[in-house]
């Protein structure tokens, strides 16, 4: 007994995808759990003969009721009690495994996704298709799969209602298809209701994650109250959604039960006019009425189900919406490294647009020979930054070209490109692990003795030998127990340790003091033959060594040379030196 809303084309492509992570490797699980409801429905069935039994050996006045009707009633209890047991553990077991298996499958996705796509939802919500898009999934599944004891158990009571009177059976089955149509237009609404309560708790918690991120801001400026003001009105919406959806769903309980009444109302009047012209037996009545009673607990369920499948579906869909969508940035197949040391960096006539219009690249034009350490300098958003981010493929140019060592970098696979390049940019995120794991983690697998060089490399190491716990102490969520000096000084250490032959450092010594950015510098250049080095910099300082300075902007060159030649030139380099003094 399925009432359930029809299924659309997309629905029936999102089931399909998720049997795809229903049923590989739990096919026992799933045939354990049919025949444990076989066996829940089958001795269900047996309760109203059990009924009338009792009652035929009491109008005869056998002795056999003393033993005969509680041993029946004590070992169906029994069975029953252990098949409800494992059914609750196979039902969970194989909906948690179905859910994590579309975890894994979703965080592989997007682990490799496109920046922009990742950049178009907040963390938060991108956490939300983790979190609650699969727990409501997660439960939808259950309820479907217990269904199935329902469904069962409805079809043995009908045959025990028609063996015992299949006049009433007749009867009764005639008022439970009313609910039908009431019950669809009702799933309808709990599906829509519950995206949009799936989309308000990921806007809640990226609204909340922002604020607490944000917490110094917060208390300094004294935006508390405001803050407040914003997280009660998300609580608000929240709460309204989770009403419509309550509201929603429990309408099917009462409109099942007034049904069930209505049934029994019949039966019981249809039972007793039998009984006024002298046809029928009480035993048959009282089976028949225990049936159909046994019956309305199964048959509430199902009723019920459409709310709970709804909500799954509209959870399937963002998460299938998350599997299917198709990256923008698209690999090469290339596996071969160029072979030459340090590889050279070239752009031409790159251009780039942002999907919301921002410009980023208008015809930038610049080589950077291997080996050697280039400088980009120029004001905010002339596009320093995005003109790094196009060599590793965060984004792709909308014209021109990106060359590593003389190929495109399209032409390359994502991992072998990947694999040329170390990168640090100015928040230097870290992981919550130990500063050796941090460290490793451009390596992994590195020795003792690596870490440590690379750390003295980053300027690093006397800090970190002076912390309590040394290598082993842990840095936090996104390294927030260290300074930003010392965030900065670990991620340069992780990116020396990947011994890349191309080091991309974005503001990646901002947070540094003088002499350590001093220090660290020195370290690079000791190595430059072995890499190419690009550094962005607000602060010339940090680019004044280079062997090559481009000024950016408006997102192309204007000005190319060393620091020199472009102080001598007394243009839009010496103009910024000037403003900084």
């Amino acid at each position: 007994m399925d009432l359930s809303p029809p299924l659309s084309g997309p629905d029936r492509a999102s089931l399909r995808r998720l049997w795809t992570y229903l049923w590989p490797g739990q096919r026992a699980r799933l045939g354990g759990l049919a025949l444990v409801n076989l066996v829940i429905a089958g001795v269900t069935t047996l309760y109203p003969l059990v009924i009338d039994r009792a009652f035929s050996l009491f109008a005869a006045r056998d002795p056999a009721i003393v033993w005969q009707v509680p041993l029946a009633v004590l070992a169906i209890v029994t069975v029953k009690g252990g098949a409800w047991y494992a059914q609750s553990v196979l039902t969970q077991s194989i909906a948690l495994r179905a859910a994590q298996r579309m975890q894994e499958a979703m965080f592989a996705k997007l682990a490799h996704a496109d920046l922009a796509r990742m950049e178009r939802e907040p963390p938060a919500a991108l956490a939300a298709h983790f979190t609650s898009d699969t727990l409501v999934m997660r439960d939808g599944i259950a309820r479907v799969l217990n269904a199935q004891a329902d469904v069962l158990t409805i079809i043995g009571l009908v045959a025990t209602m028609i063996h015992l009177d299949w006049v009433m059976s007749l009867v009764a089955l005639l008022v439970y298809p009313l609910a039908i149509a009431p019950l669809e237009k009702i799933g309808r609404r709990i599906r829509k209701a519950s995206y949009n309560l799936q989309d308000i708790t990921a806007a809640t918690a990226a609204r909340l994650t922002e604020i607490f991120a944000q917490i110094r801001v917060v208390q300094t400026y004294r935006l508390e109250a405001t803050m407040s003001a914003r997280a009660e009105t998300a609580f608000d919406d929240l709460y309204r959604a989770n009403a419509r959806v309550v509201r929603r769903r429990n309408r099917a309980e009462p409109i099942m039960e007034v049904l069930g009444g209505a049934a029994v109302a019949g039966i019981i009047g249809f039972a007793g006019y039998r009984s006024a012209i002298g046809t029928g037996s009480l035993g048959a009545f009282t089976g028949f009425v225990t049936a159909l009673l046994i019956a309305a607990g199964p048959a509430r369920a199902l009723g019920t189900l459409s709310a709970a499948v709804n909500q799954g579906k509209a959870a399937l869909s963002r998460i299938v919406t998350v599997l299917d969508e198709a990256p923008r940035i698209l690999p090469g197949t290339s596996n071969a490294l160029p072979a030459q040391a340090g590889l050279s960096v070239e752009f031409r006539d790159v251009r780039l647009a942002y999907a919301d219009g921002r410009a980023g690249l208008a015809g930038l034009s610049l080589t950077i020979p291997a080996g050697s350490t280039a400088g980009l300098a120029g004001a905010s958003g002339s596009g320093k930054t995005t003109a790094l981010s196009l060599i590793p493929r965060f984004y792709d140019a909308n014209a021109g070209q990106v060359l590593i060592g003389g190929h495109d970098v399209r032409d390359f696979s994502l991992t072998a490109l990947r694999d040329m390049i170390a990168w640090v940019g100015e928040d230097s995120i870290l992981f919550d692990e130990t500063i050796a794991e941090n460290v490793a983690r451009g390596r992994p697998g590195a020795a003792p003795a690596e870490i440590e060089a690379a750390l003295r490399a980053a300027a690093a190491w006397d800090f970190v030998q002076s912390l309590p716990q040394g290598l082993q102490t842990r840095a936090g969520t996104s390294g927030r127990l260290l300074s930003g000096g010392q965030r900065q000084r670990i991620a340069l250490a992780r990116a020396i340790i990947k011994d890349a032959p191309i080091l991309l450092l974005d503001e990646a010594t901002s947070a540094l003091d003088a002499e350590s950015e001093a220090a660290i510098h020195a370290a690079l250049i000791a190595q430059q033959h072995r890499r190419t080095i690009i550094m962005t910099a607000h602060r010339l300082a940090t680019i004044r060594h280079a062997d090559l300075i481009a000024v950016l902007d408006q997102g192309s060159v204007i000005e190319t040379g060393t620091h020199t030649s472009l102080l001598a030139s007394n243009g839009a380099y010496a103009r910024l030196a000037a403003a900084q003094g």
